[in-house]
Formats: C-alpha cells, structure tokens, sequence
C-alpha cells in the first residue's frame, strides 16, 4: 500500500514545484499586460481583461533598457568565459595533482560557496575606486566571476574525477601539454558539466544586484536588474511598467533553459551521481 501513496507523493510535491516556478513568472507576465486602471482594479482581475503591449514600449522608451539589456550581456558573458577558464584550471589541479590539502581546499570552496556578497561590498568598493575600475566592465566582471567559482570548481571536479587517466596518458604521449590534455580531452568529455558550469555562473551574474549597484552606479553602465528597480520613483511604483522590462529581462535565461534543458539535467544529474 505504501507505493501509491508515495507515488501520489511524489506528484504532488512536483507539482508544488512547478507551480512555485511557474506562478510568479506568469504573475509578471499578465500584469505587464494590464493597465494601471486594471491592476488597481476591485475585484483583482487575474487574467489580463484588456491586454496592451504599452508598457513594454514604455519600458524602452522611459529608460535605456537595451543598453542595460547589453551591459548585462557583456558582464555576463564575460565573468561565465572568465569563471569557466579559472575553474578548469583549478578543477583540474584538484582532480588529478597530488596536492597536500586538496581535501582543506575542497572544503574551503564549500564554505566560500555560502559566503554572503553582502560583505564583500565595502572591501572591494574601496579596492576598485583605488584601482579606477568602478563603472567599467572590468570592475563588474571581475568579482562576478568570483562569486560563482566556487560552485563552478565544484562541478567541474566531480566531473573531472570520472574521466579515465589513460586518455590523458595517451595524449601526453602524443606531445600533448597538461593544459592541452585538459583543453582537448578532459573538458569534451566532461561537456554537460562545463555547460552547467556555464549556465549557473551566467545566471549568477545575470540576477547579481547588490555589487552592480555599487560598483557600477553610472547610468550608462547599469545592468538590468539595477535598472528595472530604478524604474521606481520615491512615491510611485508603476508595477505594468516593472513587470514589462522583468519579462525583457527573463528572456534570455528562459530561452538557455529551453533550448539546453536536457544537457542541464544531465550535468546536474550526472555531477550529482558521480561526485
């Protein structure tokens, strides 16, 4: 008897899941349909009763959405290249070189991985004014990448423990370098894991708000997350108007998810298994 129950279980708490996922995404979807007459409207009307694409042509228009759309691209892009590179490298260090305390190291990552940003903020705004890297792509790429290297390290370490040395063997005898080893064999083969790895530090940076505030305060350098929430006035909150630059902002992550979801599964599975 206990097999349907912990069949109906396991459904149910799935779809607590998915509505958990889904619901606010929605939420913010139908309300950057509406009006403000609508959204301030008793009894609330859940579903768009008369949907207009204006707010999402007053988004663009009121602020430079596609330029902080880019911003967040470039940092992005280059803190998940950036992070990629640095925890391969490492990852493998681990994976395969006698260190003395790489177990120490493991377990350092571990607790960096839990370390609150909050706390960083006072340290490297001061570091960054000294060294001139505030409102620049550098002063922002920079200390995204760190913030997701520890997982990423993580990942690709659990990866990098399966793949057999003999293939490694066999390409340094072939003339192949260490980091050649790594570039061609160790990393296709460890290809969902460096997707994962990918992904998580992309999103990480994407979603990042508190240092981009700080270190990036500039108008012509904000990501969108700083600059949907500066949409925001002192006694106005046009809520159509947010939720119309939150789907513009949503699109990109949506669409990796999308279109790469089964080699997400897989390097989120696989890592956990063989780890």
């Amino acid at each position: 008897m206990r097999a349907p129950w912990f069949r109906l279980g396991l459904w149910v708490a799935g779809l607590v899941v998915v509505v958990n996922g889904l619901f606010p995404a929605l939420w913010i979807l139908f309300t950057s349909l509406k009006t403000e007459a609508e959204l301030t409207r008793i009894p609330i009307t859940y579903w768009p009763q008369e949907p207009t694409l204006d707010n999402y042509v007053r988004a663009f228009r009121e602020a430079p959405l596609l330029r902080y759309f880019a911003n967040s691209l470039v940092v992005a892009g280059g803190s998940t290249a950036l992070c990629v590179a640095v925890a391969a490298m490492a990852a493998y260090a681990l994976a395969r070189l006698r260190l003395a305390y790489a177990q120490g190291i493991l377990v350092a990552l571990v607790a960096l991985a839990m370390f609150p940003p909050a706390t960083l903020v006072v340290p490297l705004f001061q570091i960054f004014t000294a060294l001139g890297l505030r409102n620049t792509y550098l002063g922002l790429i920079l200390p995204h990448a760190a913030l997701s290297l520890p997982v990423a390290v993580l990942v690709l370490y659990s990866f990098f423990k399966t793949i057999p040395r003999d293939l490694e063997a066999a390409a340094l005898v072939d003339g192949c370098t260490r980091v050649g080893a790594l570039r061609h064999v160790v990393m296709p083969l460890s290809g969902p894991g460096v997707f994962t790895a990918a992904l998580l530090a992309f999103v990480n940076s994407w979603d990042e708000f508190l240092l981009a505030l700080t270190l990036a305060p500039a108008r012509e350098m904000r990501t969108l997350p700083v600059g949907i929430t500066l949409y925001q006035g002192e006694y106005l909150f046009p809520w159509p108007l947010i939720s119309a630059a939150l789907v513009v902002a949503m699109v990109p992550v949506a669409l990796v998810i999308a279109l790469f979801q089964e080699r997400i599964v897989a390097g989120l599975t696989q890592g956990a298994l063989k780890g």
